[in-house]
């Protein structure tokens, strides 16, 4: 994060400035300090939404998808208590940014593609051929997965950011859904399969959350009819995309979501969305292969739409076809793939009443009942006639000798039909069943190649033995056939088991007499009723009568009997139904009283029961809000750590791209650096070796291929020219008679044309001296009008070139008049200039002249000083010295600021000017000429010696400095034989032809020095310095030192 903190107010202005000089990243940084920060949350709305727009939009450029992410989360903290109309139009800018990018990506893919064909016209070389079946992948896949691919990926991760962030929000539905409905639109626009289970699973989990957090504030409520409504809208998009992508799987759980909803519905749903519902189920049970429920959709599908009045006639009847087609396609024996008629496992009961729930039926459909509903009026009117023929004979009609051949004519019209032609392999397995059930009424044994014969179907349909017989096991397996396969005699036996139990379901078809097991578990019923009606007949009525008079008679009687026991007991019912209704309602109110009480108490517990729980929901949510503080700040942690492991990340992945290394970034958190190096080199290495493996392959099997066919090639050759001359020269003297004959034919129709035309030679030639006449004037008027106009034209020209060429004239004399008058000015210029440059030369030589007499006066002047100095000094240097030696040591107290010293010998001669030695006074001296130690003199003495040279200064700088002045002052300093002062000076190179002033910095006694520090309110100058004897060295007064005013 940034180290200052930027205003809102600013920083959209210093985005677009750092955009400018090509730094999207940093300006991407900038933006996104200032939406994480905590000072943006008081930021107004209006100046918060642009740097947004601005922020989504540098997060789509540099496919920065967990920045976005970040940075939208935020925004919506922010706005979603004030507005949502901003939070929307950001992330919808932010949708239709990535959707952008991903079009210029397939635009620059396809440019790409285009780009790479240099000749269109050009075939396919055999270096090429090789390659192709040496690389899997073309270019354009190859272009795309470099160029489109990760445009698509950030797109896929703008949709899930912005269903992340629109979740669960009752004010961000409608976007929600409408993001959701652009995703699935994205995943049929590029086929995207694996996403699109990805945004379903997604989905599901939003929804399941939704009752979760419904005591949240702006929570989702699916009990609300417009929420409900619009998350069916989104499911059955989703669940037409599913259709659409067949992803059959999806589908069904798009079915179940569907249903889920609905029974949450407080209103009976749309009639056109449950057409669909069923229409999409029809289709998806269809592929599962399960018929029962496919025909089941179905009639579902039809009973909803047919309340539709606009619905066509032609529409009715595809419908209810579809409706009795898929009814009949259900197969009577199950195979592992197919779903029969009926489930008789009790493992698969939940299975089935679960696809019964999703039906919205109380219990499961049967082959029978879904017949029943099929030949109902409504539907079997509006079936076409050849399904209704088709119903007859596998129905109703018993023919098993004849009944593949009366269907054989109706197959060919069910196959071209579209809708039909997905029943007629079901279709198949239903007649080859019905075909063995009718065998088996008839036929104890029969031989197998007869069956096959009776079954014979058109490929691909047709049965082979070893079909029928797996079939016929199946068969007996599921109970609904009961044949025994002999192998050694080829036959097939129809057993009959008396005591079979009947089965659950009535299969059989049409049945040709009664089965000797059902015979068989009726005979004790049919007994029953026969001696009944032989005791009904015995001694209660005349013998003399007939049979069946006897038989109304006992009738009779018996309902006269009836009528006379229910009259005698009628009052004794009334009294007892009198007594049982007394009962009823006393028992009545003993129950209502019961169930008042049992309220009471229920409700009293109830509220116990509440406030219990909300005492327990208080604890929890106190629970769940540390929970949640902790989980958040755990999640910050969590955040930091990974951004810091997605920055090193994205580093490594940066570098490892430049170096032209292919690598996942998502798998660089486990992954070091020598790891990913290593795995890129061994891939390479990989697929270098299986490229030349395949190259030698290759070229071996093409060099063998090409010599085995030259070899066969080599007889063959010289047979195909002996038939290929035989063949031209035929072909040449066919071609030369039709040639001459078709000649001839031309010169006899030529001659007789010319004769036809020779009778108009005269006319012709006649017409053509009139016309050419006629043109050659007319050719003459225009000849001569051209020449006339090309003289003018040509004259006209001319007079322009000349006026052009003096014009031109003209103008050149001009610029040569202007250009030699600026050559002269340019003369003059520098003539002046060359005459102010010899006169400044002049000024300066006579100022240095001038300079150099002042320095001459000076030095003089400086001389004579210093010889009155001098006098001065060794005036006083006696004085001192006849003063010292004329009073005894004994007798005077030395002094209080002088240290006691020995007696010093006599002063040693002064140092010539010019050298290197210091002046040192002529009782300071010792007989080899160096300063003796003692006295504050001698340590200052020490100090001048001992200081830094550009403290004391050089002797040559000193040397060269001119001094004027004054009487000498009390350091003792001086001047001593200074001649070759002047000479210095003239011999220093002249940095400057202006006079040179020379002043001194601290020149005169320590009374003038005192008197300029108080006018100037300087600091006091140093103690002086030790007077000097005469001849002595290079003087320095105290600290001060001469300057010159031109440094």
């Amino acid at each position: 994060m940034s180290r200052f903190y930027n205003r809102p107010e600013n920083a959209l202005k210093r985005a677009e400035g750092l955009i400018a000089v090509s730094q999207p990243a940093a300006a991407l940084a900038l933006l996104h300090d200032i939406v994480m920060s905590k000072r943006s949350r008081s930021t107004p709305l209006p100046i918060l939404e642009p740097i947004m727009l601005k922020f989504v939009e540098l997060c789509v450029n540099l496919r920065k998808g967990k920045t976005a992410k970040e940075g939208l989360h935020q925004y919506k903290n922010i706005s979603q208590n004030i507005t949502v109309s901003s939070i929307e139009s950001v992330i919808k800018r932010f949708i239709e940014f990535s959707e952008e990018k991903v079009a210029d990506a397939q635009a620059k893919a396809e440019k790409i593609t285009v780009d790479n064909v240099e000749d269109l016209e050009a075939s396919e070389t055999p270096e090429s051929i090789i390659l192709s079946t040496v690389s899997a992948e073309v270019d354009k896949d190859r272009t795309d997965r470099e160029v489109v691919t990760p445009w698509l990926k950030f797109l896929w991760e703008a949709y899930r950011t912005a269903l992340d962030i629109l979740r669960n929000n009752a004010r961000l539905e409608i976007l929600y859904q409408s993001v959701a409905n652009q995703a699935f639109q994205f995943c049929l626009r590029y086929t995207r399969k694996t996403e699109f289970r990805r945004l379903c699973e997604l989905l599901r989990q939003h929804l399941a959350t939704a009752a979760k957090y419904a005591h949240q504030a702006h929570a989702i409520n699916l009990n609300d009819p417009d929420t409900l409504q619009r998350h069916l809208d989104t499911r059955f998009v989703q669940l037409n995309a599913a259709t659409e992508l067949q992803l059959w799987q999806e589908a069904f759980r798009s079915v179940e979501d569907i249903h889920n909803l609905l029974g949450m519905a407080q209103k009976p749903p749309k009639p056109f969305m449950m057409a669909n519902y069923y229409e999409k189920l029809a289709k998806i049970f269809l592929v599962g292969e399960n018929y029962l429920f496919h025909a089941a959709a179905w009639n579902k599908l039809y009973a909803t739409v047919r309340l539709n009045k606009n619905l066509g006639e032609e529409e009715h009847g595809r419908m209810a076809s579809m409706v009795l087609m898929s009814a009949l396609a259900i197969p009577i024996i199950t195979t592992s793939k197919t779903r029969g008629g009926h489930m008789d496992s009790d493992d698969s009961k939940p299975k089935t009443a679960r696809l019964a729930n999703l039906l919205r039926v109380s219990r499961a459909p049967t082959r029978e009942s879904l017949l029943k509903d099929a030949l109902s009026k409504v539907v079997y009117s509006r079936v076409r006639p050849e399904l209704k023929e088709l119903y007859q004979i596998l129905e109703v009609q018993f023919h098993p000798l004849s009944i593949t051949k009366k269907i054989a004519h109706l197959l060919p019209k069910l196959q071209a039909d579209r809708d039909l032609t997905t029943y007629v392999e079901p279709l198949h397995q239903v007649i080859l069943t019905r075909l063995l059930q009718q065998l088996s009424q008839v036929y104890t044994t029969v031989k197998i190649d007869s069956v096959v014969k009776l079954a014979a179907f058109p490929e691909p349909f047709a049965y082979s033995a070893h079909h029928i017989e797996k079939f016929i096991m199946n068969g007996c397996k599921k109970g609904e056939l009961s044949i025994r396969v002999n192998h050694q005699f080829q036959t097939l036996t129809f057993e009959t088991d008396v005591f079979a139990a009947a089965k659950g379901t009535v299969s059989e078809g049409p049945q040709l007499q009664t089965l000797p097991s059902e015979l068989m578990r009726t005979q004790l019923t049919r007994l029953a009723k026969r001696l009944h009606t032989a005791v009904a007949l015995i001694g209660q009525t005349s013998e003399v009568l007939p049979l069946e008079q006897r038989l109304v008679q006992v009738k009779k009687e018996a309902k006269a009997k009836a009528f006379a026991e229910a009259v005698a007991r009628l009052e004794d019912e009334r009294k007892q139904n009198a007594q049982r209704r007394l009962l009823i309602e006393k028992k009545k109110e003993i129950r209502e009283n019961e169930l008042l009480q049992k309220e009471k108490i229920e409700a009293e517990a109830r509220k116990k029961r509440v406030e219990a729980e909300a005492e327990v929901e208080k604890i929890r949510l106190e629970e769940e809000a540390k929970k949640r503080e902790a989980d958040r700040l755990n999640q910050q942690l969590v955040d930091i750590k990974r951004q810091e492991a997605a920055k090193l990340a994205a580093k490594l992945a940066e570098d490892l791209k430049e170096k032209n290394v292919k690598v996942n970034a998502e798998e660089l958190e486990g992954m070091d650096t020598a790891k990913l190096m290593q795995m890129q080199v061994e891939q390479l290495e990989k697929e270098k070796r299986e490229m030349q493996t395949k190259l030698k392959t290759m070229s071996k099997k093409i060099d063998f291929t090409e010599r085995a066919l030259r070899k066969e090639e080599i007889p063959l050759l010289v047979q195909d020219y002996d038939e290929q001359k035989a063949t031209d020269r035929a072909a040449h003297e066919a071609l030369r008679k039709a040639k001459l004959a078709a000649s001839k034919i031309q010169h006899q129709e030529a001659i007789l044309l010319k004769n036809r035309m020779m009778r108009m030679v005269g006319d012709y030639t006649a017409l053509k001296e009139e016309l050419s006449a006629k043109r050659n004037a007319e050719f003459e008027a225009i000849r001569e009008d051209a020449q006339r106009r090309i003289a003018e034209a040509k004259a006209k020209r001319i007079q322009e070139v000349k006026e052009q060429r003096e014009n031109e004239r003209t103008r050149r004399e001009q610029e040569e008049e202007d250009r030699i008058r600026q050559e002269e000015e340019d003369l003059r210029r520098f003539e002046e200039e060359e005459r102010a440059a010899e006169e400044a030369a002049v000024q300066a030589e006579a100022n240095r002249a001038a300079e150099q007499e002042r320095m001459a006066k000076l030095d003089e002047i400086a001389r004579k000083t210093r010889e009155r100095e001098l006098a001065v000094e060794a005036k006083l240097a006696a004085e001192r010295e006849a003063l010292r030696k004329s009073s005894p040591v004994s007798s005077v107290e030395p002094d209080r600021w002088r240290r006691p010293t020995e007696e010093r010998p006599a002063p040693a001669p002064v140092a010539a000017a010019g050298t290197g030695n210091k002046w040192v006074p002529p009782m300071r001296r010792t007989d080899s000429g160096e300063p003796c130690g003692g006295g504050w003199r001698s340590r200052a003495s020490q100090e001048n010696v001992s200081a830094p040279a550009s403290d004391r200064g050089s002797q040559e700088s000193i040397a060269s400095r001119p001094s004027w002045g004054s009487r000498p002052s009390a350091t003792g300093s001086s001047f001593a034989r200074r001649e070759d002062g002047p000479a210095r000076v003239a011999e220093q190179p002249q940095e400057s032809t202006k006079p040179q002033t020379w002043k001194p910095a601290g020149a005169g006694g320590w009374r003038e020095r005192e008197q300029q520090q108080k006018a100037t309110g300087d600091a006091p100058a140093a103690a002086p310095a030790t007077p000097a004897a005469p001849g002595a060295g290079p003087f320095k007064i105290g600290e001060g030192k001469w300057t010159s005013a031109r440094r």
